[in-house]
């Protein structure tokens, strides 16, 4: 339970604070409305960083069907809690989903474009190609994954309290180098949790959910995140530290 309840209440803080970024930027009459893609960026960034701040102690701080899934295959999770961790991911972002689009209410209605909508709740490419679209997310997933091995790799020295922000720093990098063509996803939960809410909750004009696309940013970013945690496995966690090789 206290994995469920951790990832539950993380994920739901995660999609909360960067879906509501997206808000701020997209809706009209928002105070941050056109403030552009670094907001929105760095807005996603600092939601990873307290989303794992506040249950990473708990659960792990996974909040991610592909960090769960790529760290079980190499060995750094247990399987049988991949469907209790799974669940409580997209439930807590389906909840997070329904609390952005509580906080911005007035706003949904004096917003005539149905496709700024839809980018506050799931992730629409840039152009709509669906096989680069799915390499993007592959790309951005491994990226994230190996980042996050990475850091938490006991010889760079990060100690626990940095480890979150740290992550933010690879989120916040993803977002700007590699998030143009899809939006970056990179998390099944994050889109597929707020695209069920998008479809369910009673917006005003709000148009398609846009399920054609939704399998891409579900499966891509299971591939990534297993194709990430395999290429650090494999290639980076057996190196020697430089100390051993300095007398």
């Amino acid at each position: 339970m206290g994995i469920f309840i951790g990832e539950f209440l993380g994920t739901a803080l995660l999609v909360l604070l960067g879906n509501g970024v997206v808000a701020n930027v997209l809706l009209q009459q928002s105070k941050g409305h056109n403030g552009g893609w670094i907001v929105i960026s760095s807005g996603w960034a600092f939601a990873v960083a307290m989303a794992v701040y506040l249950v990473g102690w708990a659960s792990g701080g996974h909040l991610n069907p592909a960090v769960t899934l790529g760290l079980a295959v190499v060995g750094k999770s247990d399987w049988s809690l991949v469907p209790i961790y799974f669940s409580a991911q997209i439930l807590g972002s389906m909840v997070g989903a329904f609390l952005v689009w509580l906080a911005y209410m007035p706003h949904w209605r004096v917003t005539p474009d149905a496709t700024k909508k839809l980018q506050c709740f799931c992730t629409k490419p840039a152009l709509n190609r669906p096989f680069w679209n799915f390499i993007t997310e592959v790309i951005g997933t491994a990226v994230l994954l190996a980042g996050v091995l990475g850091i938490l790799n006991m010889h760079n020295g990060i100690g626990s309290g940095m480890g979150p922000y740290a992550i933010g720093i690879l989120v916040f990098s993803i977002g700007l180098s590699l998030g143009g063509p899809t939006g970056y996803a990179i998390n099944p939960a994050r889109d597929l949790g707020p695209r069920i809410m998008h479809a369910i909750l009673p917006i005003p004009g709000k148009g398609r959910s846009e399920w054609g696309y939704s399998w891409i940013p579900v499966f891509a970013p299971l591939l990534g995140g297993c194709i990430g945690s395999l290429i650090y496995q494999y290639f980076l966690s057996g190196l020697k530290p430089l100390e051993a090789f300095i007398r």
